[in-house]
């Protein structure tokens, strides 16, 4: 039986919502590829789980629309706004069709991800384990573009999600994590959030 979550109303400008549907769905058609040419069940598990965001926004974006609409000529002017948020959903949607096939094991052709794997940058989503030296510690402070050439550009905790988080975020157990950058940085990153490796210039 398909459970459904409820979803209780509170009040957010409509271009705040619009935007970070737009925002999550351009990054999700990159973590969606990269998921299918990598073969990537966590990467294509957070795209799933970005699915579920955007769908919760565009609930959110719609109710407020309706409030926000005092007559006629406010309601005309707020169906633009509805088109585009639901033009952002449906690409969110399709987003999810892509990671739904990597999970169910129906990949793409073995020599289109050869090509890609000579691709200087690649995607990894990893979590931070209790055991991680990264907890903590604020973003800034670990330098992985400088040390790792690497770039975290999604933070999810819990049910909250930060897309390029500041310098100043401290990561917690239990984060996840969203990177993009040279492949053996990515791979020293996933190390140290795994707590495999505790040597941050390792």
């Amino acid at each position: 039986m398909v459970r459904f979550e409820r979803i209780r109303y509170k009040p957010v400008p409509v271009r705040e919502l619009l935007v970070e549907i737009k925002d999550i769905s351009e990054l999700m058609i990159d973590l969606a590829y990269s998921a299918a040419l990598y073969h990537s069940h966590p990467i294509a598990e957070e795209v799933l789980e970005l699915e579920k965001r955007v769908d919760t926004l565009a609930y959110l974006l719609d109710m407020n629309a309706m409030i926000a609409a005092r007559d006629a000529k406010d309601a005309e002017s707020l169906v633009g706004v509805s088109v585009v948020a639901t033009a952002a959903d449906k690409i969110s949607d399709a987003a999810g069709d892509i990671a739904g096939l990597v999970l169910r094991e129906i990949g793409v052709h073995p020599l289109v991800r050869e090509a890609f794997e000579k691709v200087e940058e690649q995607l990894t989503r990893v979590v931070v384990s209790s055991h991680s030296i990264l907890i903590g510690k604020r973003i800034g402070e670990l330098r992985l573009a400088v040390r790792k050439g690497v770039d975290i550009i999604v933070l999810r905790r819990n049910k909250g999600l930060k897309i390029n988080p500041e310098d100043e975020e401290k990561l917690h157990e239990g984060d996840v994590i969203v990177a993009r950058g040279a492949p053996l940085g990515l791979g020293k990153l996933e190390k140290l959030a795994e707590g495999t490796t505790r040597e941050l210039e390792g």
